[in-house]
């Protein structure tokens, strides 16, 4: 699948995704950026994060309170995400879902055990 196609099924999933959230939930979630890259830009990568990487939460968990240096975001690795899914359109977009709300749990204050307990990891 192409890059137009790979973002294209992505912000589909993304905005169902976000849609299906309770209210509450929505409110935060639409305050925070969510960024397409194909993978691990070189910076990234020089701060230790993996070159096959689905997804990555930036800045400072809601809970936490304002003030971080760098704004709060969610960056979706889109072709790392399309190779982990074995090049299939049904699992990406799962894998699209599961790695959303992962790193949406870490906006929202929880830590890697929280989301194994969720089934988000």
């Amino acid at each position: 699948m192409n890059w137009v196609n790979l973002k294209r099924v992505a912000e589909a999933e993304i905005n169902a995704t976000l849609r299906a959230l309770p209210s509450h939930l929505q409110a935060r979630a639409d305050r925070l950026p969510i960024t397409l890259e194909p993978v691990p830009n070189d910076d990234l990568l020089a701060d230790h994060v993996e070159p096959d990487t689905l997804g990555l939460f930036v800045g400072e968990a809601f809970p936490d309170g304002e003030g971080f240096p760098i704004p709060p975001q969610i960056i979706l690795f889109l072709e790392n995400l399309w190779d982990f899914s074995d090049c299939d359109e049904a699992i990406y977009r799962e894998e699209i879902r599961i790695t959303l709300l992962h790193e949406l749990g870490h906006y929202l204050g929880l830590d890697e055990l929280d989301l194994e307990d969720r089934g988000l990891d």
